[in-house]
Formats: structure tokens, sequence, C-alpha cells
């Protein structure tokens, strides 16, 4: 899989567009050639090595630094309710609270369902004397955010006009995801009228996507496929 993303940013931007923090999703994936979007989008930072797409394009083929990072004030906070929730998370067996820098996630997979309840509640209990910031769900994780005009979406588009796409007609963005945080993206695409997002789910459920895959493995092709084409790819952490 590795690979498949490699060929595709030799051809055009790709990035990861992933909840967790952006040193870790690199740690993760270990490409130089990709975008990195870490914490819902807050934390974008370009590509250190130089990729064919840059030629292909028309584009300076110096390594881009593109940096976006519209919560910065909000990381002193953050850490403070870091430190009240890990320590309000020790008495239930398996939560985890997970240090994203400019946002938290709060992990219930390996909660007994039994326990959700009185997890969520002691969230917001927390949260409650921290009224700048905001929670929210995804797959089996809550999520602790600074309230601000930001997310997935907001990512998308700002590396739409940073890398000079935006409004384009020969441009087709493709979004891949698998979480409800997603849905944000997908809904940029779906409002454009151009391009397309591909919701990552073994069940069907209601989605802004335009199309579907059943589990990672099956997201392998359609990146080689995309080398042949040109195309502007975002991919969620989903293939990891």
């Amino acid at each position: 899989m590795r690979d498949a993303v490699r060929g595709v940013a030799q051809h055009f931007p790709t990035a990861i567009v992933s909840g967790r923090c952006r040193d870790k999703v690199f740690s993760f994936v270990k490409l130089e050639e990709l975008y990195y979007a870490g914490s819902h989008g807050m934390d974008i930072k370009g590509p250190t090595k130089v990729s064919n797409h840059k030629w292909l394009l028309g584009l300076s083929t110096q390594a881009d630094e593109v940096l976006c990072q519209p919560a910065t004030e909000f990381l002193p906070v953050i850490q403070e309710v870091h430190e009240k929730l890990t320590a309000k998370m020790e008495s239930i067996p398996g939560a985890m609270v997970e240090n994203n820098k400019f946002c938290l996630s709060v992990h219930f997979r390996c909660v007994e369902e039994a326990e959700w309840d009185a997890l969520g509640r002691d969230v917001k209990a927390v949260l409650d004397d921290y009224p700048k910031l905001c929670l929210t769900k995804g797959r089996k994780v809550l999520e602790v955010r600074p309230s601000i005009e930001w997310n997935k979406g907001h990512a998308l588009k700002f590396l739409l006009k940073s890398l000079g796409y935006a409004e384009r007609v020969d441009v087709f963005p493709i979004y891949i995801g698998d979480d409800r945080t997603d849905e944000d993206a997908f809904k940029v695409l779906q409002n454009m009228g151009q391009g397309i997002g591909i919701l990552v789910t073994k069940f069907p459920k209601e989605t802004s996507a335009s199309y579907s895959l059943r589990e990672p493995a099956e997201v392998y092709s359609p990146l080689y496929m995309c080398i042949h084409k040109y195309t502007f790819i975002y991919i969620n952490d989903v293939y990891s």
C-alpha cells in the first residue's frame, strides 16, 4: 500500500488528512512526497521531497513547505485538558487519551460497552470548565477540539487554494475516508460539484460521499488506477 501511495504522489499532489497529530501520521506513513494534515486539518505541512507531479503540472520543482496552524493559541489549554482527561480515564479499563497536539482523542474501543455512558459523562464533566473547546464523536472515539470553524473540509479547501487548484475545471479531487469526520470533506466536494468522495465502510450508512468501498484493502486498486489519470487525490489514514 505504501508503494501505491508513493506512486500516486509521483504524479499528482497527495495528502493524508487525519485526526492524529501530523508527526505521528508521518511516523506511520514515512513518505516525504506527501502533504500531511494532522489534528483534523489544524496542522498542515507540505512535502519535504520533490515529486514528478511538479514537473508534469508545470509547477515549481522546489519542495513545498505549506503550513497552516489555525489553532496555535489553544495549545496550552489542550495540554491542560489532556492531563485532566488522562487522570479521569485511569478508572475506566481500556480507555485511552491520545494527544494529537491541536486536539485530543478519547478512545473507548477497548472499553466494556456498559462503561461507555460513564466515560462520556466524565469527558463532558471535564469540558464543562473549558467553553472554548467542543466535543465531537467518531468511530468509538470522542474528539476534543478547539471551537473554531475548521475541519477536514477546510483543510481540503486550504490545500486546493494553496496549490493553485481552486476553481480550476481541469482538476478532479478525490477524497477517501472511513470516519464520520471525513463527511466534512465529502460535503466540500459535493458542494463544489467537482471530484468525488469515497467512503470506506462495511455497512450502508448515510453519507455525502459519491461512492463506497467495503474495506481498506479495496483502496489499493483505485490508487494504481489514479496513476493513469489527471487527478488530485486526498487520502485519509484509512489505508493504514
